[in-house]
């Protein structure tokens, strides 16, 4: 009888465990949402800042006529800075604060908008809030299929990963030689890898959160994980204005 009782106490502290952990997800994936979610507002008013000024425009870019022609010293380093602060970040995660890991986030995010400007400088707005849409549908259907999945998509995102290495590389080759067959072979790639890679990096939320539930580290891997959806959303949105996008 004692041990009957005993197996009965310890199914039920699973169960209450288990749900615990479930509550606990579901509310660590809202914070991971809504850490994107402020960071793409961020991008985004920087971004509406920058093309409705000319004169915070020619901080960051050459200009002739409002259009750009070309970026500034300033410009180079508002672009270039978010690659330089995500190898650090990389680096030293495990150093660094929750403070300072937030820190980051909001630079990157907001610094970000300084080349999403870029796009609307180069396209309508009714195109851009229209493929912005389209995007967030997207996102949406990619990052619940990523949630829900028993699927282990772990070959999948090394699969994808290394199709991302050949986009960069066919990218740096493309600026020397432009072709726009390559451009467009390209940009194909480049949706199907981001929106693969949603779906991926969800999941790896959800481990990554298993391995740190209860910890302090809990936090951290909150802003992690959104700033690897917030890079796949923007880069998604990025290449599908390449095909939805109308030039002014």
């Amino acid at each position: 009888m004692a041990n009957s009782n005993f197996g009965s106490v310890n199914r039920a502290a699973g169960v209450i465990d288990q749900a615990a952990f479930d509550a606990g997800l579901r509310a660590h994936m809202v914070r991971v949402y809504n850490y994107m979610a402020s960071g793409l507002a961020l991008s985004g008013i920087v971004a509406l800042g920058i093309f409705s000024s000319a004169e915070i425009a020619s901080l960051f870019f050459e200009m002739q006529g409002g259009s750009v022609v070309g970026l500034n010293i300033l410009g180079w380093v508002a672009i270039l800075a978010p690659l330089g602060l995500l190898l650090l970040v990389s680096a030293r995660a495990a150093q660094m604060s929750v403070g300072a890991v937030q820190a980051v986030y909001w630079v990157v995010t907001g610094l970000m908008g300084v080349s999403l400007s870029l796009l609307l400088f180069r396209y309508t707005g009714a195109s851009v809030a229209r493929t912005f849409f389209v995007t967030a549908a997207a996102f949406g259907a990619l990052s619940l299929y990523g949630y829900t999945t028993k699927r282990d998509l772990t070959a999948v995102g090394k699969f994808l990963f290394m199709g991302l290495i050949g986009i960069i590389l066919a990218g740096l080759v493309n600026m020397f030689w432009p072709s726009g067959t390559m451009s467009f072979i390209i940009s194909v790639a480049g949706v199907l890898i981001f929106a693969g890679l949603i779906a991926y990096d969800t999941q790896k939320i959800k481990e990554q959160y298993a391995g740190a539930w209860g910890s302090d580290a809990a936090e951290k891997v909150a802003i992690f994980g959104a700033l690897s959806l917030y890079l796949d959303f923007v880069n998604l949105f990025q290449f599908l204005m390449m095909f939805l996008g109308q030039r002014r």
